[in-house]
């Protein structure tokens, strides 16, 4: 089981494309902070274009960690994050900096503010039966099947997280507990004036132009060419890494001749998903209290922000904002 984290850090959050790699970097810079990344596909390695990873001189004006840990054909797990970001923050406040947390995984988010218990170990004979069914009849009979062992998880977890669907009937079956009856002690966090928590909230349409606008620039960078050399090279891609939106879509066209038509709907289709990616990501942000919303609009005016996050009164133990 791991403790939160958000009594020793600063959290920064929001929808993709809501400009918090560049609030972190100024954020850090002022207050002699480290940064944290809270991205589940940014941890992979040569996955670079379609994470939107910090540029090599953001990363040499601030350090950065939990990005490029492992290869892409790897297994990643949220408890092997905590073990890695706990340690971080420890050696982080021991050099006497700031840990600020950037990102938007909810997932990761959630373990940070509130802890997490990993549970059983992984049974991989019960996960590819669940597999070879959800290939066989789709995620909604996966579903029905979770309603029947935890009812409370179904209605919780996306239909499209899969993978969560799975490995809470993998819990059922190795406890004979439901997942949602053994971490109810994960549900109830603290007020957001008593941490430092911040999710950036942006007018619907603005959002959308934004990710419209970085979906545009990952293709001129050459999105599909770098999916082409992770296959290459990899072949097949780890669970996570190939469930990612903007890989996901170009993974099983990998191998064809594209048409410059068959790229721009390749391209409106990830930036489609990326902005539905962002609602879901919205939501699930209301759900927690201890967040501080604020409000931002274009254009992006990081000192203002920075400005305001600095000069919210500071909970005990993080004087790290006085800087």
């Amino acid at each position: 089981m791991f403790a939160p984290l958000v009594d020793k850090s600063i959290v920064l959050t929001g929808p993709t494309a809501s400009g918090k790699s560049s609030v972190a970097v100024e954020l850090a810079q002022r207050i002699g902070g480290e940064i944290l990344s809270l991205d589940s596909i940014a941890v992979y390695r040569e996955m670079d274009i379609g994470t939107a990873k910090p540029s090599e001189q953001d990363r040499q004006r601030v350090p950065h960690h939990l990005i490029d840990l492992v290869a892409p054909d790897e297994d990643f797990s949220v408890a092997c994050y905590l073990k890695l970001a706990h340690r971080l923050v420890d050696e982080i406040r021991g050099r006497g900096g700031a840990a600020i947390f950037v990102g938007g995984t909810p997932m990761f988010l959630k373990a940070v503010l509130r802890g997490f218990d990993t549970g059983p170990p992984p049974d991989w004979e019960f996960r590819r039966s669940v597999e070879a069914d959800l290939e066989e009849h789709g995620a909604q009979a996966l579903h029905a099947r979770l309603m029947q062992a935890d009812p409370l998880a179904a209605h919780r977890i996306d239909l499209g997280d899969t993978r969560r669907m799975i490995r809470a009937l993998e819990v059922v079956k190795q406890t004979g507990i439901p997942l949602s009856h053994q971490q109810n002690q994960f549900d109830k966090g603290c007020a957001a004036s008593d941490c430092r928590v911040f999710a950036f909230q942006w007018p619907r349409e603005q959002l959308h132009a934004r990710i419209n606008r970085r979906v545009d620039e990952m293709f001129e960078q050459g999105l599909v060419d770098e999916v082409k050399k992770l296959v290459g090279r990899y072949g097949q891609l780890s669970r996570t890494a190939c469930q990612a939106v903007g890989y996901r879509e170009i993974l099983p066209v990998v191998h064809d001749d594209l048409s410059a038509r068959d790229l721009a709907a390749l391209k409106e289709q990830v930036a489609a998903h990326t902005r539905q990616l962002a609602r879901r990501q919205e939501t699930w942000f209301r759900s927690f209290s201890e967040i501080t919303p604020i409000t931002v609009n274009d254009p992006l005016d990081v000192t203002t922000i920075v400005n305001q996050i600095t000069s919210h009164d500071q909970p005990a133990g993080l004087d790290q904002l006085s800087g």
